[in-house]
């Protein structure tokens, strides 16, 4: 087996080597007293992503906790509805009554 090792580089050898000094840790979270059909509609719904139930579980507390995505002005001004024709909405200038 060294012997087929020999060739690679270091670079590569350590590529091979496991990783020990990287440690994640994870929290678990049990939900209990869960009505039969609420468990029944999360695995419908993880059958229908093609994800474990567990993992559909972590994708909506994921969507349901990620902050709002924050929209530039253009694409408010975009999504507003056409209420009116341009003319509708000119300013109609009143003769100035400054004496000057």
């Amino acid at each position: 087996m060294l012997a087929l090792l020999a060739p690679l580089s270091a670079r590569a050898l350590a590529l091979l080597a496991p990783v020990r000094y990287l440690k994640v840790t994870m929290a678990q979270l049990m939900v209990r007293n869960l009505p039969e059909e609420l468990v029944k509609a999360l695995k419908q719904r993880a059958a229908k992503h093609n994800r474990s139930a567990e993992e559909e579980h972590r994708e909506i507390l994921r969507a349901a906790l990620r902050a709002p995505r924050r929209r530039h002005v253009a694409e408010v001004l975009a999504s507003m509805p056409n209420v009116g024709r341009d003319e509708d909405f000119e300013r109609v200038r009143e003769p100035s009554t400054r004496r000057g």
